[in-house]
């Protein structure tokens, strides 16, 4: 990106008029012999100061700076125009992260990170779920024989493709996201893939007007975002499973901490054949609840996901940069999970897991 170096002075100083010829030596040019006239110059000049060049502007500068000082100047955008000291105020993480603000703008189909992308070669569970059902699909029993100690993986991936749709500074995002759980240490049973989700999302993120995102105790009402989210695992007959939902999101923000709080509304499906888990909402329920702390370089968030029937599930997540002077890089990864719903073949299964391993934070 090309920079534009303007000194101040070149900007300011106006040049200085001519300086003005003596009438003595006016007298002098009417003289008409050349000796005489040559004469009457050298008696005039004895007496006055030599007149001399104008100073440039940078040098006029530098009389006035502090001695041994360099001239001052001032780096411009590419449009020639240098900083005037309006530049708006760092409106937190999440007008970074959604760009909410027109200076936090950066046009449409940036792929950039949504949830975390995660590799956890290490993940324990207390159990194994080996007969998965579901009251539409039945049981499952031919499955192979899993092991407690599995390996989890994440890709999550955004981008804009509509800027500034419908409201002002309001953007339309679709995301993807793909979990697994793989018996990586299962080689008795050929290391499989137990279970693959898969959830693509449509959001539509709104900034919140400055005239109403004061809350008490110095929070801040970011944004508001509405989305569709399909999730299944492509699977077949007993092992299917999927859903779709619709929600409204809140998003608010305090110095290094920020909270979403998510509403959910399940679409029903147009007959109740198809529909792989039915009794999913008893599970998982229809708010989910996330709040983000970013102490220094460390990064941890909470998710919760209450039910009226009592499951529902917490989920406790951690991360250290590998290299601390690279806190946007690779770093380490930590996962705990207890409750239902940590995939969508484990929905009506109670879990309690710990991985670690890493993730690249980016966005």
């Amino acid at each position: 990106m090309a920079l534009s170096v303007l000194p101040v002075a070149a900007q300011q100083a106006a040049p200085p008029a001519p300086a003005a010829i003596s009438p003595d030596l006016q007298a002098c040019t009417k003289v008409g012999d050349n000796t005489e006239r040559l004469a009457c110059y050298d008696r005039q000049m004895n007496g006055q100061a030599m007149l001399t060049l104008p100073a440039s502007p940078i040098a006029a500068q530098a009389e006035t700076a502090q001695p041994g000082a360099p001239a001052q100047v001032v780096v411009a955008p590419p449009g020639g125009t240098p900083p005037t000291g309006d530049t708006p105020p760092d409106e937190g993480f999440l007008s970074r992260f959604w760009e909410l603000s027109p200076s936090d703008k950066r046009g449409t189909f940036n792929y950039t990170a949504y949830r975390p992308n995660f590799f956890l070669p290490l993940r324990g569970m207390r159990k194994v779920n080996q007969t998965p059902s579901s009251p539409s699909r039945g049981v499952a029993t031919s499955l192979p024989n899993f092991q407690h100690l599995e390996t989890k993986l994440q890709i999550s991936l955004r981008t804009k493709v509509l800027e500034d749709f419908l409201l002002p500074n309001a953007d339309l995002w679709v995301a993807y996201t793909q979990q697994s759980t793989w018996q990586t240490w299962n080689h008795e049973e050929s290391s499989p893939f137990r279970n693959t989700d898969y959830q693509p999302e449509v959001l539509y993120m709104v900034p919140m007007p400055s005239g109403m995102q004061a809350l008490p105790f110095g929070w801040k009402w970011r944004l508001t975002s509405f989305g569709l989210v399909h999730q299944s695992n492509g699977q077949s007959d007993e092992l299917s499973r999927s859903w779709n939902r619709a929600y409204a999101s809140f998003g608010v923000e305090r110095g290094g901490l920020n909270a979403n709080l998510r509403v959910e509304a399940p679409l029903a499906k147009s007959n109740d054949k198809y529909d792989d888990n039915p009794d999913i909402e008893h599970y998982l329920g229809h708010v989910q609840a996330q709040i983000n702390w970013s102490p220094g370089r460390s990064i941890a968030s909470l998710l919760w996901r209450p039910s009226l029937s009592g499951r529902g599930s917490v989920e406790l997540n951690w991360s250290y940069p590998v290299n601390a002077e690279r806190p946007d890089g690779l770093r380490w990864y930590v996962q705990a999970f207890h409750g239902y719903g940590e995939t969508l073949l484990d929905y009506n299964f109670r879990q309690t897991s710990l991985g670690a391993g890493f993730t690249i934070f980016k966005f």
